[in-house]
C-alpha cells in the first residue's frame, strides 16, 4: 500500500503519513524521515509520545475534568494536542497555528479532524499570532515548535517568552516542549526565560534528563501559582520514570550552564 506523500517546500524535505505497525487506527507523520506526530484517530485521548503525554497530563490537571477550555496551539504538526482536548474537553474553543500551508493541508487531508471540533487553523508565524492576541485570551498556550540551534531561535529569546506569558489568562497555565542535546544549555536558557517573565514555573520530563547528560524532551510549565498539589499528582501521573522540578530545583536546573 502506498504511503501518503506531500514535498514541503518551504521546509524542503517530505512529510509521509504512515500506519502505526502496531496500533490499529493509530498514524506517524514524519518529516524529512523524522518523526514529528503520532495521531490515533480510533482513540484521540491516547497520546503516544511521552513529552506530549505530560502536556495533556497538566491540561487534565488544572481545571476539572471536562471544562471546555480556550487552547492556543503554536505549532500545529498533526493536531495530535487538539484532538486530544476535543476528545477530553468537548465544546472546547481552540486555535492552531503553523506556518506550512503545506503541512497543514496535508495532514488534514488524511487526518481530518473529528466531527465538531472548534479549532481555528492560521496559517502564519506564531509571533505575529501573539502579538495580536488581547492579554489573557486563552486558558492554555501550548509552545510545540523546533526551536533548537537550528531552528525557528526568534522564538527562543526573552520577548517572545513574554508574549507567550501576557496570551494566557490569570488562572492558565503556558506549556512549552523544548527538546535539546547534551548538557541541555538550551533547555536551561529556555527555562530561564519563561520564569523570568514572573509565572510560577515547573520542569516535568523523564527523571534522567534533568541529570544533563541524554538527549530528550524537557517540559516547562507555568502558571500564575503553581499549586502544591500539582507536582506529586504530575509525578504520579507520569510517564515513568517522572520527575517534577519546582523551586530551588527548578533554579538549580535552570541556573546551570554546563
Amino acid at each position: 500500500m502506498s504511503v501518503p506523500s506531500r514535498y514541503l517546500r518551504s521546509a524542503g524535505a517530505h512529510a509521509e503519513i504512515d500506519e502505526d505497525a502496531f496500533i490499529d487506527g493509530a498514524y506517524i507523520l514524519s518529516i524529512g524521515g523524522a518523526q514529528q506526530s503520532h495521531v490515533n484517530l480510533a482513540h484521540p485521548e491516547d497520546v503516544f509520545y511521552e513529552y506530549l503525554r505530560r502536556i495533556a497530563n497538566v491540561v487534565d490537571l488544572f481545571r476539572d475534568p471536562g471544562e471546555p477550555l480556550s487552547v492556543l496551539h503554536l505549532g500545529a504538526g498533526a493536531l495530535t494536542l487538539a484532538r486530544y482536548v476535543q476528545a477530553t474537553r468537548p465544546g472546547s474553543r481552540q486555535v492552531a497555528v503553523e506556518r506550512e500551508r503545506e503541512l497543514l493541508a496535508f495532514v488534514l487531508e488524511h487526518l481530518p479532524l473529528p466531527p465538531g471540533t472548534d479549532c481555528t487553523l492560521l496559517v502564519e508565524d506564531a509571533r505575529d499570532t501573539l502579538a495580536a492576541c488581547r492579554k489573557g485570551s486563552f486558558d492554555v498556550v501550548v509552545l510545540d515548535v523546533f526551536s533548537g540551534a537550528d531552528g525557528a531561535t526568534e522564538l527562543a529569546e526573552p520577548a517572545f517568552y513574554r508574549l507567550l506569558a501576557d496570551a494566557v489568562a490569570p488562572d492558565g497555565v503556558v506549556l512549552v516542549n523544548v527538546g535539546d542535546d547534551p548538557p541541555l544549555a538550551f533547555a536551561r536558557a529556555q527555562a530561564r526565560m519563561l520564569k523570568a517573565t514572573g509565572l510560577d514555573v515547573a520542569a516535568l520530563g523523564e527523571s534522567d534528563m534533568f541529570s544533563g547528560k541524554h538527549a530528550g524532551n524537557i517540559v516547562l510549565a507555568a502558571a500564575s501559582r503553581w499549586q502544591a498539589e500539582w507536582t506529586p499528582a504530575l509525578t504520579a501521573a507520569g510517564p515513568h520514570p517522572a520527575a517534577v522540578l519546582t523551586g530551588v530545583e527548578y533554579d538549580e536546573f535552570a541556573g546551570r550552564s554546563r
